[in-house]
């Protein structure tokens, strides 16, 4: 029985997610988004500073109790949680959360799925071949294909900032032999779709940012923008997308900027993540584009230095958590 409401993989089990999924549904058990976690139970309750938590068999039982407890889909852990301090032992249940979580969304089970911080290097020492959880859920999916291009792209969001990443995880110095026509177009492609599906934007208009300072200046400063942005840029206007640029990083990102598009392209990771955490640092959201479900993400990390302290702020979880119903629902309209 399909539900809306939303599948939580509690993440590193060290880290502070179960104290901000707590705290997220303190927060929302009146009035929703309503989540089911998906983790061990006993985590979430020791985190949880006294919320109380039920185990539950699915997401039709999670709605029934969401307004009286923490609802939690038990994957128990097969090794004690010292918070702040990560273990290669916890893998195999971080990974079964995630795909869990994964399983349910394909179904349609559960609305989509919200996935709280995970660790990479306690996951590579299990074996893990991931660089990171996209990576990973594309893995888990197949990517829906938009005009011959397919995810996953990911997106940051913070207030009217969307963000979306032509590459991900991987040095900076690699960066430009990475970049090519046919992968930033993809991007765009995927980025422009979801910004009709996802969003409600009918016509979207997409910015396309530049490698190097000044775009370049005519070559002087890098070829990048001559030879791979500017024939891509040419390339997703003739397919119908309204792409402008390759404009310089530095000045796409004030007020005034931002009022001229509905989202970024940008070639690097920290190009993105900068200005979105810089506008609204705790209430930035992590978006996965171009898959079959729903997915979204606090766009921070585990927190290790300071989980356990009861300290950890749920306001990006919550955000996630809104906006992965939001996308939710409007794929249902």
């Amino acid at each position: 029985m399909k539900t809306d409401t939303l599948a939580l993989s509690v993440g590193d089990p060290a880290g502070v997610g179960p104290e901000i999924i707590a705290k997220a549904w303190a927060a929302l058990r009146e009035g929703g988004p309503v989540f089911m976690a998906v983790g061990d139970l006993q985590s979430l309750a020791a985190a949880g500073g006294g919320v109380k938590v039920r185990p539950v068999t699915g997401p039709v039982e999670a709605a029934q109790v969401f307004a009286d407890a923490l609802p939690v889909l038990d994957i128990p852990l097969q090794s004690p949680v010292v918070a702040g301090k990560p273990s290669s032992a916890h893998a195999p249940q971080i990974i079964r959360c995630i795909e869990t979580g994964v399983g349910l969304a394909l179904s349609g089970a559960v609305a989509g799925l919200v996935t709280a911080p995970i660790a990479k290097a306690p996951l590579y020492e299990a074996g893990f071949k991931f660089p990171g959880h996209t990576e990973f859920l594309a893995e888990l999916t197949a990517p829906v294909p938009f005009d011959g291009a397919r995810g996953p792209v990911m997106m940051l969001t913070a207030g009217d900032l969307r963000a979306t990443l032509v590459t991900i995880h991987q040095s900076v110095g690699s960066v430009p032999a990475s970049l090519s026509v046919e992968r930033i177009v993809e991007a765009g492609l995927v980025t422009a779709q979801a910004m009709k599906t996802d969003f409600g934007i009918a016509a979207p208009r997409l910015a396309v940012a530049a490698l190097n300072p000044h775009a370049g200046e005519g070559g002087a400063l890098g070829r990048e923008e001559i030879e791979t942005i500017v024939p891509a840029v040419e390339a997703l206007r003739a397919r119908g997308v309204d792409a402008r640029g390759p404009a310089p990083a530095d000045s796409l990102f004030h007020a005034d900027a931002r009022a001229t598009y509905d989202a970024v392209l940008c070639m690097y990771h920290d190009q993105a993540l900068i200005p979105v955490k810089m506008l609204d640092f705790w209430g930035g959201v992590n978006v996965t584009l171009g898959l079959p479900i729903v997915r979204t993400s606090p766009d921070h990390g585990t927190g290790f230095d300071i989980a356990g302290r009861g300290i950890a702020r749920p306001d990006s979880l919550i955000a996630a958590i809104r906006l992965a119903a939001d996308i939710a629902a409007r794929r249902a309209a």
